[in-house]
Parts: structure tokens; C-alpha cells; sequence
């Protein structure tokens, strides 16, 4: 067992009582048998400036006061430290750097932050390289803060890199990071999260409320939202601290459940990846295409045990005018029961039938028995004039057997009109990188034929898919006794930060959307195929197209 310990407090602008107060934080840790104690976000400076020379000014250097005081700190508790503060670099940028201390002092790693966040753009500067994951004596380390893991890459990268525990420095005023942005990299990528938040002001109380009033924010919310947390590779918050007020949150964990990277069917997450399909996600988005879709969609996931209430429950939607209609996985066969009647087999050309004279979209999963393709599991998609598309499973599940993986690489996207529908297909669902396709196609509405079978399928995974992506997302699942089934997850318009007009006051959540979980057989909810085209969480950060692509190489390899 390891005891790794996230601490938590304010930074102001006194460089000096920063790293004082570092120190005794560190102090505090190793009181209650910390070994590994990381650090927040920003930590010589409060991450404010006047100008980009002002912030040149207040940067670090790895052989300065601040990091060597660090390093020694490290050194006299024998411990590892990850601290993060703005660093001048060899090359001339400024980074937002963590830095790796081993228990000999030495800095075993150095890197910088990879996608920043409004206005750090105008201060410092992104990543042009990447640590990778550390091998220490502790187990294999990733180093990523803040903004990194409120979009899935930079942590992903590091576990596809093997890491074990992911150490994480945050500078956020979000509630959403406690609440999301930071366990769903432990569950969506089976690693320890050790995760690092501020408290107190994020701005200088002379820049507080200009700055307030640029951004949107009321001032007292403007403040680190704390919850500094620790978290298990099943999704887990072992420790949490307070929203407020400085805090040492621990907790002993066994490093090497990170290796075991199997879904309770036994398909290991990280061996059935597809990189192969995943190219356009190291390639630089050209920008969004597509129109933007309608203002609302009246959408309905069925989650109905048998195909007789399945079918009664589907032409009740028809009936009442639903958009898009979304069934569990395998809910359509070919041909459905001969025997049956045409709208009670459930066949795919039998939904064809339903939906006679209607303008509503069906989605589904099915089994294909042409000769050329025979026994894929694919996503239908079915109006009145038939079959619309078929979108290939594109990862092996070994719940699914005998069935084939799927021959082709992308994520097709149908025009509607509402907005564009693309279909993710059963456990394609677990990986981020299937929802990053369909964004980079320019979806606006994801439709999920899907089987939950873990704790944070729906309330982590696939909520984040909506909202690192910003899709509206339909899941249809057939109820999990312990678990639960699917959700419908619109997209909310209060999004953009600076400047921009929310419907109401900020309540400190930035992206997570608000679900609609399925407690019964019907669930239907309003989704907003108009909101996918912002992505704009702030100034000049796209949680699309906001990142270096090119470090983005070893999710392809």
C-alpha cells in the first residue's frame, strides 16, 4: 500500500509566502505518512497578470529558489512531490509546468501543460513536448493539471502509456471537476487519480471584479472550489476534501489495481482499442462544417425487457411524435419472428413499417447476415423511407462473442432535419476516442444502443462524452439491476465563459450537463442539437480543437 496525500490551499502574489506555504502544507502531509504528495495548480503566482512579461517576470526556473526549496523538501521527507508553478523554459515560452521530485530531491520529470484555458493563453504558453509516463519506484507515473483533463486526450495518452496513477494539479473554480471532469479519467482509463485543487481567489482582489465582470462570473465564485480528491481505477472518490479552507486529503492505495483493465464481461479496455481508426484524432480539426442544427428535439430511450413491450412502448413514441427514438442494443433482428405481425418482430424492415408516414428516426443495433458482412454487430438508423444508415461496431466486446469486429474505421454521420445523428454501437461506447470521431464529423446528436454493466457508465463515461464534446447523447439501455439504464443528456446553451450571456447567474458548473436518467421503460427529455456547435468553453479554448495535436501520436500507435 502506497499513502498518497492531494493538498489543498490559496496562492496570492507573493512569490515568497506561496512557497512558504507550500512547505508547510508538504509538512502537513508527511505528518500523516504521506509518501506522495501532489501540489496545485500555479503555485508560485496566483494565475493572474497584467501582461505576458509580467508573467515572464513571475516565472520559475529549475535551478531557482522555488523549485531547489521544493526539491529539498522532497529530499529531507524522502518522499515523491509533484509541485506545479509557471516555469521560463530553455527555449524562451513560459510553461504551466509540474514538476516531478523524487526522494533524493532530483526532478525525475518536467512538463508542461498541453491545453490552456481562456486567458492563460494570453500569459503563457502549450506544450511542445510531452514527459510521458515515469517510471519511479512508486510504479509507473503521468504528470497532467487542470484544463488537460476536462477533455479526455493528455490523461489518456498517459494510461495508453501504461501509467498507474495519474497525479493532477488544478487552478479551477468549477464544481464540475470535483463532480466529473476528475473521476472519469480514473474510471474511463482504470487508473489512480490524485488530484490537487486551489481554494481561496484565483484573481488579485485589484483584478477581481473587472475580471468578474468580463468572464461572467460573480466574484465570491471566482474562488478555487477545493474538493481535492483521490480516486480509484473503478471511478471511486476514496477521499474528497472540502469545497473551502485548506486541506491534506489522504488515502492508501494499492498502486497495481491499475493493471487490471477488464470490464466484468473480461474485454480489457486498453488491448481492444482501435488505433488504427483513430487517425483523424492526431490530425488539426479544420473547423466545424455543419449548419447548426434545431433548437429542440423531442427525443425517447426505451428500455423494455421483451419485444412486445418494446414494440408497444416504440409506437406510443411514434404516436406522441418523438424525433428520435432509441432502443437498447440487439433490440432489431433481420428479420425479426415470421410468425409475428409486421410491427410486433421487431425486424428492421418492420420498423420501416412502424415509422410509415411519420417524420421520427429509430436507432438500434442489429446482426448482419449478408454474405459479405455476416454476424457484425452494427447501428441502424430507420425512418419512413427504410434504412438511413449502418454504423459498424468498431471495437471487440467479449460479451459479444462470436460476433466480428467491424471492417470499417469511421463514424458515419446521417443529415436529418434537426441536426446531424451519428450511432455509436454497444461497448464502443467505453472508448472516448469513438465520441471524438463523432465530434470531429460534426454530429450534434449521438444515439447509444447500449448495455450498462458497470457503476459510472452513464454518470461518469457517458456523461463526459457529452461533455468534452459537446454532443447531445441518446443512451438506450435495458435496465441493470444494480446499475440502472440509459439517460438522455442534453446539452445546456449556458456554456461560453467571457463575455457572454447566461440564462441565469453562474452556479459554478461550466460543462456538465444536466442528464436525464431512465427510471422506467420510457424516458423522454428535450435535446438541443443547436447547442453542439459551441464549443467555445472560453476565450479562444475549444474543447474540440483546442489542444497541440501533434503529442497527441501515441493514441494512434
Amino acid at each position: 500500500m502506497l499513502r498518497v496525500a492531494a493538498v489543498q490551499y490559496a496562492v496570492g502574489e507573493d512569490v515568497a509566502a506561496n512557497l512558504a506555504t507550500a512547505v508547510r502544507m508538504i509538512d502537513a502531509a508527511v505528518a500523516q505518512g504521506a509518501e506522495v504528495v501532489v501540489l496545485p495548480e500555479f503555485g508560485n503566482h496566483v494565475s493572474w497578470y497584467a501582461d505576458r512579461e509580467h508573467a515572464r517576470r513571475e516565472a520559475q526556473t529549475l535551478d531557482g529558489e522555488f523549485v531547489a526549496t521544493l526539491a529539498a523538501r522532497a529530499a529531507q521527507h524522502r518522499i515523491h512531490l509533484m509541485a506545479n508553478c509557471t516555469l521560463l523554459r530553455e527555449d524562451g515560452r513560459v510553461g504551466g509546468t509540474n514538476v516531478l521530485f523524487g526522494p533524493d530531491g532530483s526532478v525525475l520529470a518536467v512538463n508542461d501543460k498541453q491545453v490552456l484555458m481562456g486567458s492563460e493563453r494570453d500569459h503563457i504558453d502549450p506544450a511542445v513536448d510531452t514527459a510521458g509516463v515515469i517510471e519511479t519506484a512508486i510504479g509507473r507515473v503521468g504528470l497532467y493539471s487542470c484544463m488537460d483533463g476536462v477533455i479526455y486526450e493528455t490523461p489518456r495518452m498517459l494510461a495508453v502509456g501504461g501509467a498507474q496513477l495519474l497525479l493532477n494539479s488544478l487552478n479551477s473554480f468549477a464544481l464540475d471537476e470535483a463532480s466529473l471532469h476528475v473521476p472519469v479519467r480514473a474510471a474511463e482509463n482504470k487508473v489512480w487519480v490524485v488530484a490537487a485543487n486551489k481554494v481561496g481567489p484565483l484573481v488579485p482582489e485589484h483584478s477581481i471584479a473587472a475580471v468578474a465582470e468580463k468572464v461572467g462570473v460573480p466574484i465570491d465564485r471566482l474562488h478555487g472550489a477545493g474538493e481535492s480528491q483521490i480516486v480509484a481505477p473503478d471511478g471511486t472518490v476514496v477521499a474528497i476534501g472540502p469545497r473551502t479552507g485548506e486541506a491534506v486529503v489522504i488515502a492508501d492505495i494499492d498502486v497495481t489495481l491499475a493493471d487490471d483493465k477488464a470490464r466484468p464481461d473480461g474485454t480489457d479496455v486498453m488491448a481492444a482499442r482501435r488505433p488504427d481508426a483513430y487517425s483523424p484524432i492526431t490530425e488539426e480539426p479544420v473547423g466545424r462544417q455543419a449548419p447548426a442544427g434545431a433548437a429542440a428535439l423531442e427525443a425517447v430511450v426505451l428500455g423494455a425487457e421483451s419485444v412486445d413491450a418494446l414494440v408497444a412502448d416504440l409506437r406510443a413514441a411514434i404516436a406522441d411524435g418523438a424525433g428520435l427514438v432509441v432502443l437498447p442494443e440487439l433490440a432489431a433482428h433481420p428479420g425479426g419472428d415470421p410468425s409475428a405481425p409486421a410491427d410486433e418482430r421487431l425486424g428492421v424492415e418492420a420498423l420501416g413499417e412502424l415509422l410509415a408516414g411519420t417524420s421520427t428516426y429509430v436507432v438500434t443495433s442489429t446482426i448482419t447476415t449478408d454474405d459479405a458482412a455476416a454476424g457484425q454487430h452494427v447501428g441502424v438508423v430507420v425512418s419512413a423511407d427504410g434504412v438511413e444508415l449502418i454504423q459498424s461496431q468498431l471495437h471487440v466486446s467479449a460479451r459479444h462473442g462470436a460476433l466480428a469486429p467491424a471492417a470499417g474505421l469511421g463514424i458515419e454521420v446521417l443529415e436529418t432535419p434537426w441536426g446531424r445523428l451519428a450511432v455509436v454501437v454497444g461497448d464502443d461506447a467505453l472508448f472516448p476516442e469513438t465520441f471524438r470521431l463523432a465530434a470531429l464529423a460534426d454530429a450534434d446528436v449521438v444515439a447509444v444502443p447500449f448495455s450498462v454493466a458497470e457503476a459510472h457508465d452513464v454518470d461518469l463515461l457517458l456523461l463526459e462524452r457529452a461533455a468534452e464534446n459537446r454532443l447531445n447523447l441518446a443512451v438506450a439501455s435495458r435496465p441493470h439491476a444494480e446499475y440502472g439504464g440509459g439517460a438522455l443528456i442534453p446539452l445546456s446553451s449556458n456554456f461560453t465563459l467571457w463575455g457572454t450571456e447566461w440564462d441565469g447567474p453562474f452556479a459554478g458548473v461550466i460543462s456538465r450537463p444536466d442528464p436525464v436518467p431512465a427510471t422506467g421503460a420510457v424516458t423522454a427529455a428535450t435535446l438541443r442539437p443547436a447547442c453542439a456547435t459551441n464549443r467555445m468553453v472560453s476565450r479562444g479554448t475549444d474543447v474540440v480543437d483546442g489542444r497541440p495535436w501533434h503529442l497527441a501520436g501515441v493514441l494512434t500507435a
